[in-house]
This record gives C-alpha cells, sequence and structure tokens, in this order.
C-alpha cells in the first residue's frame, strides 16, 4: 500500500494515545524537565510536532536533552527557533527531488542516493550562526554516536547492526534494544555546545545519522560513526535523573515502566517512511499527526493544572 493510501486509510483507524506510563511527570505549570527524542528518520517530525504543541500548553522547559540520529535534527531544529522554516525547506527539498536513488550517478562518479547531501544542506540552510548561538544558550543537547566493536569493520559493522536489530524487534520489540551493546556496540555522546560552527553542527548530527547505502561512512572524532540509534536509540542514559518525557517515533505495544519518565509515543504509524526523500505530504501529515497526538494529550494535564 502507497503512504498516501496508508494515509487515507489512517484518518479512520486512529487509536487512542497510549499515555498510560508509569508514575507521570508531574502536571504542573512550567514544569522542567529533561527531554529524549528517538531515531527514526522522517517519522522524527512527528516530535517536532507534539513538541510545538504540547511545550506552550504545558509550560515545559527544557533541562537536558538527549536526541538520536533524526530525533538530534529535530531537536536542534527545535531549540533554535527554527522549526517552521526547517518544515518548509525540506518539504521544498524532497518536493524538487524525484526519485531516492539514481543508479546513473555510479558512472559519473556521483553517490547514488541523494539524502546525506540534501540532509546535510538542510541543516546548514536551517541552523545558521545565528541558530547556533541560541542553542549554545539553551538546554544542554546530547547526541549519541555508536562505534563498532574491534571485531568489525565499519561496512559489515552496519550490516550486523541491521540483523541485531530485525531480530530484536521480532523478539522484543522494546524501545531500549540492547542486543547490539552485548555484542560489542558501545555509544559515545557528544554536545552541541561543543560544536563552534553549523557544519560542526552538521557533521554531528550527520554522523549520529550514518546509515549506509543512504550516506556514506562517516567520521566523528577521528573515528568511524554509525547512526546512534544503532547502541541507543532511545537516549535516557544521556539525560540522567529526573522527570523525563520520552518521545518515540512508532508505536509500541508495550511501554517500559519507570518512576520518573513518561513515555509518548504515536497514536499510529506515522505516515512517512524513514528515508523516503521524495514525499513532501508524509513530512506535514507527520507533523500535524504530532500536533494532533499533542492536543489529545495536553487536554486532561491543562485541565488538571488549571482546574
Amino acid at each position: 500500500m502507497s503512504e498516501s493510501a496508508k494515509r487515507r486509510e489512517a484518518g479512520t483507524s486512529t487509536r487512542i494515545l497510549d499515555v498510560r506510563p508509569q508514575k507521570r511527570v508531574q502536571e504542573r505549570v512550567q514544569e522542567r524537565v529533561n527531554v529524549v527524542f528517538a531515531g527514526g528518520g522522517n517519522r522524527c517530525l512527528w516530535q517536532a510536532g507534539f513538541w510545538t504543541e504540547a511545550a506552550p500548553r504545558l509550560g515545559l522547559m527544557p533541562h537536558r536533552i538527549g536526541a538520536t540520529s533524526a530525533g538530534a535534527a529535530i531537536a536542534c531544529v527545535v531549540f533554535a527557533g527554527r522549526i517552521r522554516e526547517g518544515l518548509a525547506h525540506f518539504r521544498a527539498a524532497t518536493g524538487a527531488n524525484r526519485r531516492n536513488a539514481y543508479p546513473s550517478n555510479l558512472f559519473r562518479g556521483h553517490p547514488m542516493f541523494p539524502h546525506a547531501a540534501m540532509y546535510r544542506r538542510a541543516l546548514l540552510e536551517v541552523i545558521d550562526a545565528a541558530a547556533l548561538a541560541r542553542l549554545h544558550a539553551g538546554p544542554d543537547i546530547l547526541v549519541p554516536v555508536t562505534r563498532a566493536p574491534n571485531w568489525l569493520g565499519p561496512r559489515s559493522a552496519f550490516a550486523v547492526a541491521g540483523i541485531v536489530d530485525s531480530f530484536e524487534r521480532a523478539v522484543a520489540n522494546s524501545p531500549h534494544p540492547r542486543f547490539a551493546r552485548r555484542i560489542g556496540f558501545t555509544v559515545e555522546y557528544a554536545r552541541v555546545s561543543d560544536c563552534a560552527t553549523p557544519e560542526a553542527l552538521a557533521d554531528l548530527v550527520l554522523a549520529s545519522s550514518c546509515t549506509p547505502p543512504f550516506t556514506p561512512l562517516l567520521m566523528h572524532a577521528g573515528r568511524p560513526a554509525l547512526d546512534g540509534g544503532i547502541a541507543d536509540n532511545v537516549p535516557v542514559d544521556a539525560v540522567g535523573d529526573g522527570p523525563t518525557i520520552v518521545l518515540l517515533t512508532r508505536p509500541f505495544a508495550r511501554l517500559p515502566a519507570h518512576p520518573m519518565r513518561t513515555y509518548v509515543q504515536p497514536s499510529q504509524p506515522v505516515p512517512v517512511a524513514s528515508w523516503d526523500y521524495t514525499d513532501p505530504d508524509g513530512l506535514d501529515a507527520a507533523f500535524e499527526l504530532g500536533r494532533r497526538d499533542a492536543a489529545r494529550w495536553c487536554a486532561p494535564r491543562v485541565e488538571a493544572a488549571t482546574g
């Protein structure tokens, strides 16, 4: 079924947002919370819609942020105050891109996949020096980068990581996959505040999003980098203790129980493919789903806080 057909079907099959977590984050005005942005490619636009709707309604004040892969891109764009500009730019870029792969480029010495160049261009267009300064003045944002085990090279490591991810989803579908770490993948966290230029920030976000073949193999801090989501797709460890809102990018049948975390997930599968860079309407649909889910999620909390 095409994504557009799925979006039409989703209009009649939306289920209630699962917000039955554990002891929830205290619902009060001007709540200071940690925020975690999971990875998920284009699906992370759901997080942008959710946060831009929920934060002003509930007076949420982010303290520390952990953000993986495309979730890191969204977190940076959101907290730089550039989400509308970012969505407009990427919508235009994906609307102008005809295909997700250009095999003939191989004969001209150019990348077959346009994703890395489009991703980097979007970051640099949206996060300029002024926006980066706002990020430096804002909450601490930590971004995970995965390192491969010594017994694997970068290319084979990504192949093994894909097999591990598929296996773990089949047998233990959890927001916090652990098997990759058990076989030697490790995670390193880098701070957005250590990025001195927009180019350095783009390098970090792309390193945390390194997903061959959509991106080339990338380096970070002089070493091969892989998508941060391999070792830590939902980087709660980056933010430490304290009330935490965890923004996922796909629905799970069961959410973890934790006394200080509120897990929030989409009310339905986000209607855009992670690496489809030809679907601007899907980006809008993901963002608007996030806004609708946030409005539903916030309503009883606003009533409790004001009633």
